[in-house]
């Protein structure tokens, strides 16, 4: 995890950006000597931040990697719970596996973990979630929220809307959600969200939000059983993304939805996922554990459930289902 000088060093940093900050205001800023703070420079240096030093006005960031570590994220970052402590490996089987391990160690809300690679990513149902190096995010949020357990998959539809919210903030791409938890961009698939519970019968102990984002993936980069159906942020928006751009734009749009949530219940999420929902309206084909229901989407349930009317005028609740648009 990034040292607690480092975090004020890029704080100042995101705090003047653009500015030049010298190295005394930083050593007094930070609490430390001006050649500890030259060490951070060149450390961020060999990070591949490219920053510029100039005698009597001080540093200055021009440039950063596109890097999903600490350091990387940290700049810029304005939120106050989530993502202020991240753990970044470069390549790990399952942020998920490191996600419930943290979990159990009581670390505080809001920790995230965040890998450059996963070689064993999944999704719903087990199945694998193609997590190549350098490509996109791949990353566990932990959670505590004080809520009863029959609620937590309104968290789920809540994650939904932050990182829809927040690649149109990034892209201006429009994109959409197909229940309950695919984020689509012109039809196919850019981001998948796995939400994991740990609680006792009466209460919860965390949430694992597994958040897996196509970024920076050309067409050949996904199997061939995968190009017709998958995308990236680049392929539809015709050039790179900045992965630390988009994580930092979720973050913030996580944080601001869950605190409203915390504070005014689903309703407001539930109005804003239907407004970015593809298939509410349409005739959608449910494949659930105990058969295939296909009928209009009417909508969602305040606790989640999507409701399905047949061609009968019966009307199906669906808890858990692979929706075919």
């Amino acid at each position: 995890m990034q040292s607690a000088l480092r975090k004020k060093l890029l704080d100042a940093f995101t705090e003047h950006e653009g500015e030049y900050l010298s190295g005394q205001y930083i050593a007094d800023l930070i609490g430390c000597s001006r050649t500890a703070v030259w060490k951070h420079i060149e450390d961020l240096r060999q990070e591949g931040f490219e920053l510029e030093a100039i005698r009597r006005k001080g540093y200055r960031i021009l440039k950063t990697p596109d890097q999903v570590t600490a350091n990387e994220i940290r700049l810029g970052l304005k939120t106050k719970m989530i993502g202020q402590r991240i753990h970044y490996q470069e390549s790990v089987d399952s942020t998920q596996k490191i996600a419930h391990r943290l979990g159990f160690e009581n670390v505080p809300e809001g920790t995230v973990v965040i890998a450059d690679e996963q070689t064993g990513g999944r999704g719903r149902l087990e199945r694998a979630w193609h997590s190549p190096k350098s490509t996109g995010v791949w990353m566990s949020i932990i959670l505590r929220p004080n809520i009863p357990i029959p609620k937590t998959p309104q968290l789920t539809l809540l994650a939904a809307v932050a990182v829809t919210q927040a690649i149109e903030d990034c892209t201006g791409l429009e994109a959409h959600i197909k229940w309950p938890n695919d984020i689509l961009l012109n039809g196919k698939k850019v981001t998948g969200i796995l939400t994991e519970l740990q609680a006792e019968p009466d209460r919860v102990h965390f949430v694992i939000m597994g958040i897996g984002m196509n970024v920076n993936q050309t067409k050949m980069d996904f199997p061939a059983e995968l190009q017709s159906i998958a995308t990236s942020l680049s392929i539809e928006k015709g050039s790179f993304v900045n992965r630390a751009e988009v994580i930092r734009a979720v973050f913030h749009r996580l944080e601001n939805l869950y605190q409203l949530y915390l504070e005014k219940g689903f309703l407001p999420i539930k109005l804003l996922w239907e407004s970015y929902a593809v298939s509410i309206g349409k005739v959608v084909t449910a494949r659930t554990f105990s058969g295939v229901i296909k009928g209009r989407a009417m909508g969602i349930t305040d606790d989640g459930v999507l409701k399905i009317e047949d061609e009968d005028g019966n009307v199906h609740d669906i808890y858990s289902a692979d929706i075919e648009i």
